[in-house]
């Protein structure tokens, strides 16, 4: 690894250390040649599937934009963003354990209806009517009923 500090080409490894949930690992390096001291993060990079839209457009999963209409449908809710991140986590999981090249959004938006019903039965509410495109006050009815 190249020295941030004079571009050194050659760094040592001084301490190596895993994360507590084993999915990093943190590694303090010093380079020999201006003797600094720098630290390193390792992850593995998992290729998320491809998502289909209905117009059928493709695009590169984006978390950031599921987590931002999940916070949206747990607007003022008692629900923490540990439980959140928890929901996205699991949601990752299903596609990559999946083993799909691309996933319709529908089914993204399946899974998002199904982690927020585990966390909150309101958010779950809201995103389901906007999701769904609720035209009357039936749908609405019958789908709190189903709750």
């Amino acid at each position: 690894m190249r020295c941030p500090f004079c571009n050194h080409e050659d760094t040592q490894v001084a301490e190596t250390r895993e994360s507590d949930e084993g999915d990093v690992i943190r590694r303090r390096r010093r380079c020999p040649s201006c003797d600094k001291r720098f630290t390193t993060y390792e992850r593995a990079e998992l290729a998320m599937p491809a998502v289909v839209k209905k117009d059928g457009s493709r695009s590169e999963f984006d978390r950031s934009k599921i987590k931002a209409s999940m916070m949206l449908a747990l607007r003022k809710r008692p629900v923490s963003i540990d439980q959140v991140d928890a929901a996205l986590a699991r949601l990752e999981e299903k596609l990559l354990v999946a083993g799909v090249n691309e996933v319709p959004s529908a089914r993204i938006g399946e899974l998002v209806m199904r982690e927020l019903k585990k966390l909150d039965k309101v958010a779950y509410v809201r995103f389901a009517s906007v999701y769904r495109s609720f035209e009357g006050v039936d749908e609405f009815s019958r789908l709190i009923k189903d709750i």
